[in-house]
Formats: C-alpha cells, structure tokens, sequence
C-alpha cells in the first residue's frame, strides 16, 4: 500500500485526542493541552485545531516529542509545504525542514542564525507566500530567545484613516534581499546566494491590503523584514508611509511574546501576523525545525 494511502488510513482509524485549546489572554494565540502529535490525529480533532488556527493565528502545542518525519506529515496535513532557498540549512534527509539556529559547529553554522531579525511575513517575497510555518524547539537557551508576533488584521482594522486612504488598492514590493546589507553580523549572516538561488527569490508585488482566503478578513501585508517601497509612489513617500505602517503594525497591543518552553511546537498564520526574532545571547546555543506550508497569492 502507497506511503500516502497508509497514512489517510492511520487517520481514518485514529481514535479521538482529549485536548483542550486555551486562548491567550492577548490579541492573538492559544495554547493546545493533551495533545500527542506523535499519534495520528483524526478528522474530527484536525477540524478543531484548523479552526483554532484560524481564530487565534498562533497556536503553541505544548509537549511535542515528535521525530521530524510526524511534523512533516502533520504539517502536510494544511498544505504542500516549501523548500527554502538556503538549501545548505536544510536537514539532512528532510529537505522540508529549515534549522533554524545560532550554534556554530567546526567553523560552520548550523542553521540560518538570523532568522527573523526583522518584522516579517515568511515567504512573503515568492508569488505563493506561505500559509503558515511550525517551528518545533530542539534546543533551547537559558535566556532569550523569544519569538513576537503581531497582528496585522488588527493593524489594519485600527489604521487611521489618512493611512487607509494612501495604501488602498496600492501593491507593494517584497524582495528577500531586500535586508541583506543591514546589520551584518559575522557569525551569523546569510550566505551570498548564487545565480540560482537568486533566480529562486526574484521580487514580486503583492497588495498591501490582502483579504485572508479562509476567514475572510483584511490584513495589512507589509513587513520591514521584506517590503521594499510602494508601486507607483515616489521613494520619499513611500518610505514615509510604510515607516508609519510598520510602527502602527507592531503596537504592544497587537503583539504577542511567546517565551519558549521545553518542546513546544509553535504554529502561525502568516496571512494573519508578522513575527520577530527577540534575539539569542551568542554564548548560548538555540536550535529549532522549521516546516513552511504554502499559501495562496494574495489579493
């Protein structure tokens, strides 16, 4: 029987999970309590976990003691899943997981180690940015660490209106490189990419108003990390309106820090939120997998 056709098989026959989804007393995030994603998960419980996805956009399933082969199939379960660019971060054997990670072995880094320095959507600089992305924790610091994440359906349903009026109906450009000459640091930058792997990451224009495919509300779809200026404004003016969007985008209301916890698996909605690196002491060694789900293109 076909690998594909066991596993629907697996999900067919699995028997129900007792798990309670506890939201976040914040804007946006909630925790699952009970959970095994070790053991396949039926249609019913995946029903309530999608839609929890949905309400809440950062879900944080705690306890995960998952090999990387059950969180590719767990995480194949919203969607085809994207192969970053950086192949040299891949896992070895699961090219569908990215290491995301500051540890330096034999001269050599293991991972990408400055991932999410800047405010950002993932994959919002490819025609079909990502759906969502779950980052399972490996290895931990002791300090640091934290991951922040914001709301952009807020952002958007708060904009003051000279705002509204300026980005409606306009496109913005995202670029992957568009941060690689800021804040260069030796141990950690990304690599110079060859000709190929620029061919992988050519800029594209999205709206910077999306409208989310599966809950029907509107986002702003702009990020510091990725968006380069405003089609069709002059620099000046462009610059000017996104710096506002940006500050707007990232108020302490709309923004939630998760402090990572021993094999918390973490799963977002990158339709939904940008999110941030708060940043690793560089003594301390931090290591987590990363599968990326596609999305649609935005509109």
């Amino acid at each position: 029987m076909p690998a594909a056709s066991n596993a629907l098989s697996a999900i067919d026959s699995a028997q129900p999970q007792s798990f309670e989804i506890r939201p976040f007393s914040g804007a946006v995030g909630a925790e699952i309590i009970g959970l095994d994603l070790a053991q396949p998960v039926n249609a019913e419980d995946f029903s309530r976990i999608h839609r929890a996805h949905l309400d809440h956009h950062v879900l944080v399933f705690r306890d995960q003691r998952i090999t990387p082969d059950q969180q590719i199939a767990f995480s194949r379960r919203f969607g085809e899943l994207q192969i970053h660019v950086l192949k040299q971060f891949l896992l070895q054997g699961h090219p569908e997981i990215l290491i995301v990670s500051n540890i330096i072995e034999d001269g050599r880094n293991v991972g990408l180690g400055d991932a999410g320095k800047f405010w950002h959507s993932d994959l919002s600089y490819k025609e079909l940015p990502s759906l969502g992305s779950m980052l399972h924790a490996q290895e931990l610091p002791s300090e640091g660490g934290d991951t922040l994440f914001a709301d952009m359906h807020l952002a958007w349903e708060t904009l003051p209106e000279h705002l509204r009026k300026a980005v409606e109906g306009r496109n913005a450009v995202h670029s992957y490189t568009s941060r690689y000459s800021h804040g260069r640091n030796a141990d950690n930058w990304r690599p110079t990419l060859s000709a190929e792997q620029l061919a992988q990451v050519a800029v594209v224009s999205h709206p910077i108003v999306r409208t989310h495919p599966e809950n029907g509300r509107k986002a702003l779809f702009v990020s510091e990390g990725f968006t380069t200026h405003i089609v069709g404004l002059p620099d000046d003016e462009s610059q000017a309106i996104l710096t506002e969007l940006y500050a707007h985008s990232v108020r302490p209301e709309g923004v939630y820090r998760h402090k990572w916890q021993e094999n918390d698996m973490v799963f977002w909605d990158n339709r939904s939120l940008i999110h941030l690196a708060g940043g690793t002491p560089d003594h301390l060694r931090r290591r987590l997998h990363r599968t990326t789900i596609q999305g649609d293109a935005p509109f």
